[in-house]
């Protein structure tokens, strides 16, 4: 019996979305599994957890605006680092940790 758990930010969207969200996750695990008959078994439990409980990058999760500084963080450091460091030690002596 394929189980498929999400975890959503609460209010972010519709029940009708949420149905459909499920019918979509549905519809994949049948298709991986390879056969109708486990549509029938399939069950997506779809969970929405208060904004209090969300971080981002170690931030509290503020929505969009959350997203958006984000992306701006990792645009930053992607500009920031010389060269394409393709294995972890390379990318770790290019983007070191930063002391706060």
């Amino acid at each position: 019996m394929p189980f498929v758990n999400v975890k959503l930010v609460d209010g972010v969207f519709t029940e009708d979305e949420k149905h459909r969200m499920a019918a979509a996750l549905t519809d994949v695990m049948v298709k991986f599994e390879g056969s109708e008959a486990f549509r029938e078994v399939v069950w997506v439990l779809i969970e929405e957890l208060h904004t209090d409980g969300w971080h981002i990058g170690g931030l509290p999760f503020r929505g969009p605006a959350s997203l958006m500084d984000g992306l701006a963080r990792s645009k930053s450091l992607y500009e920031s680092i010389d060269g394409h460091p393709v294995t972890r030690p390379e990318l770790a002596q290019k983007a070191p940790v930063q002391e706060k």
